[in-house]
């Protein structure tokens, strides 16, 4: 999980140089692939603990991002985030804001089996009960990253433009 100190940097420096396939996910990128599948609307959370932000290295892609994912068409927001939290995670959510709302078209992610999406997130700023995070089958790693330091980070496209509007401290709801 989180290293502390001076070995904190020497992690995060080993971290941002890694060999990763590259993410089959755009954000305003012309060569971006063309979607296939309706619109996918999915959660993230961003969970931040004594000025640093929980992020994944994901299995799929191998870039860093936000906790979250795909909202099943049986649950509500707030369910959504606690389960997505929960399942990559293994932290139970005890309050959630909504942060915003990102639309943007050219948030376009492909998947391995053909499938191509653009993607409609909405973005929640979530506490969490004690404990450390677990890795699961969808992580790589998972990590408390210094808020100075997240963008040093290989972070997916399609969640950049969150991740800048969560760091630049955008009054809330951001709709973009």
């Amino acid at each position: 999980m989180s290293a502390s100190g001076g070995d904190e940097m020497s992690a995060l420096a080993d971290l941002t140089h890694g060999n990763t396939p590259r993410v089959p996910s755009y954000y305003r990128d012309p060569s971006a692939p063309a979607p296939n599948r309706p619109r996918r609307v999915g959660v993230v959370a961003f969970v931040v603990r004594a000025g640093s932000l929980l992020l994944e290295r994901r299995a799929d892609f191998g870039t860093w991002g936000i906790p979250g994912g795909a909202l099943d068409e049986d649950e509500t927001l707030e369910q959504g985030i606690a389960r997505e939290v929960s399942e990559e995670t293994g932290l139970e959510v005890v309050s959630s804001e909504l942060f915003g709302i990102f639309s943007d078209p050219s948030r376009i992610i492909e998947y391995d089996d053909g499938n191509v999406y653009r993607l409609l997130t909405v973005a929640f700023v979530v506490g969490v009960a004690g404990g450390e995070p677990r890795i699961s089958e969808e992580s790589l790693e998972l990590r408390f990253i210094p808020l100075a330091r997240v963008r040093e980070l290989d972070i997916g496209a399609a969640l950049v433009p969150l991740v800048d509007a969560f760091l630049d401290g955008h009054r809330r709801p951001v709709v973009a």
